[in-house]
């Protein structure tokens, strides 16, 4: 290392490189240079925005058409989504809970886990799903129920005399349409072990649903229940959640009727 040089105005000891004395300010000579600066044509400028951690998530809300809109980004240990409580809010959906989801992570991974939702949390499916009864999916805007219980009931009354209604069908496996409140709509028994769903040509046809492809989803049921395989359709099919499930990168998840995707970054 060089040796200071002296102030020659206050005589104070000043390392080489300084241009200055730090006492009296006067200029130094025989110092290191300045270095020269950048030229400004040649700096690039970055893309100034939000700043999302390697290995975090965001959540992006889906608008119509596909757009993208707002974007959540899940830097914390946990996020609560609702329409009252946390920090992700709806406050105009009323089909949230006021404490719906929470998005967290485990060991570096992200999950998802239902808050006791009255609705759930609806994924969607990239691989055929394994149903049980009374699991619920969603086809368009469709909510349908798997049942593979028996029917249930009396069939004859207290005096013996036989109920009056549609015959009993041989098969129990079934598909039902759920409407809001929870009743019970169309009910649909396959005569086979596969009941396909669409807007036309399907066992179960909603021709006046806008969101579901032509052939949009199929139900296969087995002994040990149901599978559910998406037809490529345009909007995919759903699966509710239980309890919590991992998610990945570009998976699209329904909680109320908020469309989000997941996006993870690696890289």
């Amino acid at each position: 290392m060089s040796e200071n040089v002296v102030c020659p105005s206050c005589h104070a000891q000043v390392p080489p490189e300084h241009r200055f004395c730090g006492r009296c300010g006067h200029a130094m000579k025989g110092t290191a240079p300045a270095p020269a600066a950048a030229d400004p044509a040649s700096v690039k400028t970055a893309f100034f925005g939000a700043m999302q951690s390697l290995g975090k998530a965001k959540l992006i809300l889906i608008r119509g058409e596909g757009m993208d809109g707002v974007s959540y980004h899940l830097n914390a240990a946990e996020h609560i989504a609702g329409r009252k409580a946390g920090a992700i809010l709806f406050p105009e959906d009323n089909y949230l809970s006021p404490r719906h989801a929470n998005f967290f992570y485990d060991q570096g991974r992200l999950f998802v886990r239902d808050e006791g939702a009255l609705n759930g949390i609806f994924i969607r499916i990239r691989q055929p799903a394994e149903l049980e009864d009374g699991d619920v999916f969603l086809a368009g805007e469709e909510l349908l129920r798997v049942e593979t219980r028996e029917l249930g009931g009396e069939t004859v009354g207290p005096d013996h005399t036989h109920f009056f209604a549609s015959p009993r069908p041989s098969r129990t496996n079934r598909i039902v349409q759920l409407f809001e409140g929870g009743r019970s709509g169309l009910m649909c028994f396959p005569r086979e072990e596969t009941i396909s769903i669409g807007r036309e040509h399907c066992h179960i046809n909603f021709p006046n649903d806008r969101f579901i492809s032509g052939r949009h989803c199929r139900v296969d049921f087995s002994g040990h229940g149901a599978l559910l395989t998406d037809l490529q359709s345009r909007n995919g099919t759903y699966v509710r959640i239980k309890g919590q499930r991992e998610l990945q990168h570009g998976d699209y998840l329904f909680l109320g009727r908020q469309l989000l995707r997941v996006e993870i970054t690696t890289v």
